[in-house]
């Protein structure tokens, strides 16, 4: 779950050690006072939106936050859940369903669905 977003004077001052002292995340987060994963994801999305360091001083916050936070990006897709009563009830009512049919037929209606990706073996 998403916590609060910082303030935009902490956003800027993130992406000044960054840039401009090239200080690592980990000492940034700990001078910001923030976690190092935040501090990751904010630059990602500076980098994302196309923000170069020195930032453009007319650049407004609201300007900036709008560049950071644009929800038009394209971003992690919500996936549909299965309807997991639905199984249960499809389990019970036809005799020769498997928990593999029942997710053939998910995954042919939610093509980008939920499944299990096994890692690679290294040998």
């Amino acid at each position: 779950m998403p916590g609060k977003r910082i303030s935009m004077r902490k956003i800027r001052e993130i992406l000044r050690l960054k840039y401009e002292l090239k200080l690592s995340n980990r000492k940034i987060a700990t001078s910001c006072g923030i976690g190092r994963s935040t501090v990751g994801d904010y630059i990602l999305r500076a980098r994302a939106a196309g923000i170069t360091w020195p930032i453009k001083p007319d650049l407004a916050d609201t300007a900036l936050e709008q560049l950071l936070f644009d929800d038009s990006q394209p971003g992690p897709k919500s996936l549909l859940h299965p309807d997991f009563q639905q199984l249960h009830t499809e389990m019970k009512r036809r005799k020769n369903v498997t928990l593999a049919l029942l997710w053939e037929e998910y995954k042919a209606e939610q093509p980008d669905g939920y499944q299990y990706i096994a890692p690679a073996i290294k040998q």
